[in-house]
């Protein structure tokens, strides 16, 4: 069987090890893994303990159990490990023993390699043809082609749909394309006086008033709005949100480790009388943030706790444990991590990721709809479905 694989990133690598037969793998840049190089900071997160479905996102959640299962999960996670990829777990995440993204890059090109996949560098695949059952890409005839194009996030690294356009003539259907995992924009006022501190929180998003999701981690304040893993994990809702003209808003908790603020600082400030509001906070909040807080409720900060009526000590402590922040935008393509949207699962098999509309036709990775939350999440989806989409199950 001759196989061509379009797309030379973690999808298409572990489809081009799990087939069998004669391989081709075409890829845009001129080496495979530019992307996977980013994944983790440059550290490669490529796995996560804690697989539960939750973690994973697609108009047919229920098609993607089928695919995201112990039995499929322990195949590849041993294919991996078998090719010599080992573990550091941090907090669940699992990283490269060397802490390198081109350290599993080299691995899965080297695994390849001997697996006698042929490499075709800096190539734009553009168009397929289908004739008497065969597969026509630059004149070459294939039985089997396996798409792994990615979607359109980094499109620096060569993700720019193309892998869409393909499907849709050979008549998918393309939900539409977000942009997931990424910053969001704010217009407070506050963001030079905020940019540059970090806290540990819990961040709630909020649509049309009502909660939808909350993560708790460590946000990141910047001139333009908001980042942070907790961040990243909202931005797909809060993408899609926007674009129906919904009332998008985090709060955040700066203090979850506290059941009860106002008795909290209560209790402080009898121990520390002569502390003003903020050398009060030192202990638990930067100080920088709590100054800027206390402004936006026109507090003045050298003020002390006994000082503040009821209402002045109300408005603190709302602010240091449900403070609003509306979002106006979201990052585009360009800094997103993953996409949401694709091909939808109901047009696929999900035992061997084969197009339900073109025989012979595969999908493996972002180019299909799911994503998954920051942790490895999409790192393992893409190993998942490129697995399926190669030859092992002939």
């Amino acid at each position: 069987m001759k196989i061509a694989i379009i797309g030379g990133g973690p999808a298409g690598l572990m489809a081009a090890l799990s087939s069998k037969g004669d391989i081709y793998l075409y890829e845009k840049n001129s080496d495979v893994g530019k992307k996977l190089l980013l994944t983790g900071n440059g550290r490669c997160n490529y796995w996560n303990s804690n697989q539960n479905i939750s973690k994973y996102h697609s108009s047919n959640i229920d098609i993607l159990s089928n695919i995201i299962n112990k039995e499929n999960l322990d195949i590849v996670y041993k294919k991996l490990e078998d090719m010599g990829i080992v573990p550091i777990i941090k907090n669940g995440y699992y990283y490269p023993y060397s802490l390198k993204s081109s350290s599993v890059k080299s691995i899965l090109k080297q695994s390849c390699i001997n697996n006698g996949v042929h490499f075709i560098y800096d190539i734009d695949i553009n168009n397929i043809d289908y004739k008497n059952n065969k597969f026509i890409i630059n004149g070459d005839k294939f039985d089997k082609v396996i798409l792994a194009t990615g979607a359109k996030s980094y499109p620096k690294t060569g993700s720019d749909g193309m892998g869409y356009r393909i499907a849709k003539k050979f008549g998918h259907t393309i939900l539409d394309i977000n942009p997931s995992l990424v910053q969001l924009i704010t217009n407070t006022g506050l963001e030079k006086s905020l940019s540059g501190i970090r806290a540990e929180v819990v961040v709630s998003h909020f649509e049309n008033d009502l909660l939808v999701k909350k993560e708790e981690g460590e946000i990141q304040f910047t001139d333009y709005g908001l980042s942070g893993i907790c961040i990243f994990n909202l931005s797909r809702d809060i993408r899609i949100g926007l674009n129906k003209n919904n009332r998008e808003s985090v709060h955040i908790n700066f203090v979850p480790w506290c059941s009860n603020t106002l008795d909290y600082l209560t209790k402080l400030s009898i121990k520390y009388p002569k502390s003003n509001i903020s050398e009060l906070s030192d202990g638990f909040i930067d100080y920088k943030l709590v100054n800027v807080l206390l402004k936006s409720i026109h507090v003045d900060a050298t003020r002390r706790w006994v000082d503040l009526n009821k209402k002045e000590k109300e408005l603190l402590v709302n602010a240091l444990t449900d403070y609003k922040i509306d979002i106006i935008d979201t990052k585009g393509f360009d800094n997103a991590q993953t996409c949401s949207g694709g091909i939808p699962l109901s047009e696929v098999n999900p035992q061997t990721m084969e197009s339900l509309k073109c025989r012979g036709l595969y999908f493996a990775g972002e180019i299909l709809d799911v994503d998954g939350d920051c942790g490895g999440y999409n790192l393992t989806f893409a190993f998942l479905s490129g697995y399926l989409a190669g030859d092992h199950h002939d």
